[in-house]
């Protein structure tokens, strides 16, 4: 089992000065390129395969500067793992479902959710390589429990208004919504090269589409509608 991991950030006065330059690092833009490039490392080559020294020369700094930000690889993937999880979910909570009709608010979470992956492949990959560390990491984290634990909750008040309205059918969890959502627009991005090869029609040159996006969004609106209207 992995130890648990943090990733402490320097206060200003504890910025380090760069030995090429003379000047104090501006500590928020460094983090975030590197945790721009070290997404790409890590989604690209997975925990192991991924090289500090790489994401360190594709970001001009050095692997002490990294290991001053991240404490260590470790703490740089589960950085990255939260920065993935934080973003999306900041972007979902801006679609502001609560002011939408409830048919309307379920379409909208899945097409967000589809476009997200499908222009996000890292993140679809990131998710992949931290299944085969069997969720040790994301199991660490208590910013993307409480980022989940958010989202599931602005689901199921959208949910339940759509059941009080007579628009979706009762009985149904909303983890197990989030889980047709997820299963359709992951499988739409993280299928798609092997679906690709398979069936030739179905490959793309350019963005995942072995699921269409209309599709998607018909199929989760059947599981959770009493009926959809063509």
């Amino acid at each position: 089992m992995n130890q648990p991991v943090h990733s402490a950030k320097p206060k200003p006065s504890e910025v380090p000065i760069t030995r090429e330059t003379g000047r104090t690092n501006d500590p928020a833009r460094t983090m975030a390129g590197i945790l721009e490039v070290a997404t790409h490392e890590f989604a690209d080559k997975g925990l192991t395969g991924a090289r500090i020294d790489e994401i360190a020369a594709a970001t001009r700094t050095s692997k002490r500067m990294i290991y001053y930000y991240f404490g260590s690889k470790d703490g740089l993937y589960l950085a990255v793992l939260e920065e993935a999880y934080r973003r999306m979910r900041a972007i979902e909570a801006d679609l502001h479902l609560d002011d939408l009709a409830p048919l309307a608010a379920l379409r909208t979470l899945v097409e967000f959710t589809y476009d997200h992956h499908r222009d996000n492949e890292d993140f679809i990959r990131l998710v992949m390589n931290e299944n085969i560390q069997r969720g040790d990491y994301l199991r660490q984290s208590q910013n993307i429990q409480s980022l989940n634990s958010i989202a599931i909750q602005s689901l199921q008040a959208v949910y339940a208004r759509g059941v009080a309205q007579g628009v979706f059918r009762p009985g149904l969890d909303p983890v197990d919504i989030h889980s047709a959502i997820s299963a359709f627009t992951f499988f739409n991005v993280s299928n798609r090269h092997t679906f690709g090869v398979i069936f030739k029609d179905k490959a793309s040159q350019g963005k995942a589409e072995t699921l269409k996006r209309e599709h998607v969004v018909e199929l989760v609106l059947r599981f959770v509608c009493h009926s959809v209207s063509a």
